[in-house]
C-alpha cells in the first residue's frame, strides 16, 4: 500500500487558493454586504499558510528518521532558496516596472523611485530574512527555511522535546505583536521564522514524532473539531476587529493575520487529512498539489501586473477596479495566470518542477533550439 498521504496533497492547492484570496480581497469595499463576505473569505483562508508550516514539518520529521537531519537540511535548504531565486527574480523586474508606470502616470521622478525601490531590493534583513524587500507575499520561504534550521539543530542536540514550548512562548509574542496589540506594544516585526513559522513548523514536527496516528474512525471528530473552530476563529476576529475597536463592517474590514484559534482550526484540520490519507485520491487535486508552491511564487508578479493594469485603465477613466466583475475575476485570474506562469518556466527548461528553481539559461538554450 503507498504511504502517500493524497488529502495532503490535495490540500496543497486547495489551501494555495486560499491564500491567493488573502492577496486579492475580494469583494472589499463593495458595499456592507461585499465587507461581510470578504471577512468571511479572509477568516476563513487563515488556515492555509499554518497548514504548509505545519506539512513542512511533519514531513521533515518524517524524513529524517531514516536518515541524517544534517543532510537532509541541506538538501531541503537548496531547493528552499532555488525557489525563494526564482520568486526574486521573477517579481522584481514585473514591480520595477509597474512602479515605473505609476511614477509616470503620477508626474514623479522615475530615476529617484527606480533608485528607490533597488535599494530597497537589496536590504540585507529584509532580503534575507524577513523576505519582503521585493514582495511581502514572498516572507513564507525565509521564514520556513529558518524554521527547518532551528529544527534541525534541535534535532541534532536530541533536544527536540523543548520545541514546542519554546516555539509556544514565541508565538504568543508574535500574536500579542499582530493581533493583540491592545494589550502590549510589541517594537520589532513578529511575521517571521522565530514568531510564527517555528511554532506551526514545530507543531507538524511533533506530529510525525509522537508516532501517534489519527484513524479513520476519529475523522468525524476532527472534522467537526474543525467546523467548531473555524466558527471561533471567525468570532474572534470579529471580537477583535470590530467589538473591541468598536468599528463596523460596513465602513472597514478587519485585517489582522492570525489569531489564537488559527492554531486550534489548522491543527484539527491536519488531523482529519491524516485521518483520511486517501481522501482526493481519484480526483485531479494530488497531482495538482505540486503546482501550489510555483503558483505561490509566481502569484505576485501575476496580481501586481493584474493590479497595475487596472490602475492604468483607472486613469484613462474605466473605472474597474471597483466593479463586481474586478472583483469576481481577479482571483481566478490571479491563480491560473501564475500557473501558466509556472509551467511554462518549467517548459522552456528555467526551472524544474521537483527540483531547482534556480533558472538555468543553459537549459533555456537547449529548448530554444529543440524548436
Amino acid at each position: 500500500m503507498s504511504d502517500r498521504i493524497y488529502s495532503i496533497d490535495a490540500m496543497r492547492i486547495i489551501a494555495m487558493a486560499f491564500i491567493i484570496t488573502i492577496h486579492t480581497d475580494p469583494f472589499r469595499g463593495v458595499g456592507a454586504y461585499g465587507n461581510i463576505l470578504n471577512f468571511v473569505i479572509d477568516s476563513s483562508a487563515r488556515f492555509a499558510v499554518p497548514f504548509f508550516f505545519v506539512t513542512s514539518g511533519y514531513f521533515f520529521a518524517r524524513k529524517i528518521a531514516h536518515c541524517d537531519p544534517v543532510a537532509y537540511f541541506a538538501e531541503r535548504a537548496a531547493t528552499i532558496s532555488s525557489i525563494y531565486v526564482f520568486g526574486l527574480l521573477l517579481s522584481a523586474p514585473v514591480f520595477l516596472v509597474g512602479w515605473v508606470v505609476r511614477a509616470g502616470a503620477e508626474n514623479r521622478d522615475i530615476a529617484s523611485t527606480v533608485a528607490l525601490k533597488l535599494t530597497e531590493f537589496v536590504s540585507p534583513l529584509a532580503l534575507l530574512y524577513y523576505g519582503n524587500s521585493v514582495s511581502e507575499i514572498l516572507w513564507f520561504l525565509p521564514a520556513l527555511l529558518f524554521s527547518l534550521a532551528i529544527i534541525c539543530s534541535f534535532a541534532v542536540f536530541d533536544a527536540t522535546k523543548y520545541l514546542i514550548p519554546i516555539s509556544l512562548g514565541l508565538h504568543v509574542v508574535g500574536l500579542l505583536g499582530s493581533s493583540y496589540t491592545m494589550f502590549v506594544d510589541v517594537p520589532f516585526e513578529v511575521r517571521d521564522a522565530l514568531f510564527f513559522g517555528l511554532f506551526y513548523t514545530s507543531l507538524g514536527y511533533a506530529l510525525h514524532s509522537s508516532e501517534w496516528r489519527p484513524g479513520p474512525d476519529r475523522s468525524a471528530l476532527f472534522l467537526g473539531a474543525t467546523v467548531l473552530f473555524g466558527a471561533l476563529h471567525l468570532g474572534e476576529r470579529y471580537v477583535l476587529g470590530y467589538v473591541v475597536t468598536d468599528e463596523t463592517l460596513g465602513h472597514g474590514i478587519y485585517t489582522s493575520s492570525y489569531t489564537i484559534a488559527t492554531a486550534l482550526v489548522t491543527l484539527s484540520l491536519f488531523l482529519f487529512l491524516l485521518s483520511r490519507p486517501t481522501l482526493g485520491a481519484r480526483t485531479p487535486l494530488p497531482d495538482l498539489g505540486k503546482y501550489a508552491v510555483g503558483v505561490y511564487v509566481a502569484h505576485p508578479a501575476v496580481l501586481f501586473a493584474l493590479e497595475t493594469a487596472a490602475e492604468v485603465l483607472e486613469g484613462m477613466g474605466y473605472e474597474i477596479q471597483t466593479t463586481l466583475l474586478w472583483h469576481v475575476a481577479l482571483t481566478p485570474a490571479t491563480f491560473f495566470g501564475a500557473l501558466l506562469v509556472y509551467i511554462g518556466a518549467h517548459r522552456v527548461g528555467a526551472i524544474e518542477i521537483g527540483g531547482s528553481h534556480l533558472p538555468g539559461v543553459r537549459s533555456i538554450g537547449k529548448y530554444v533550439q529543440r524548436q
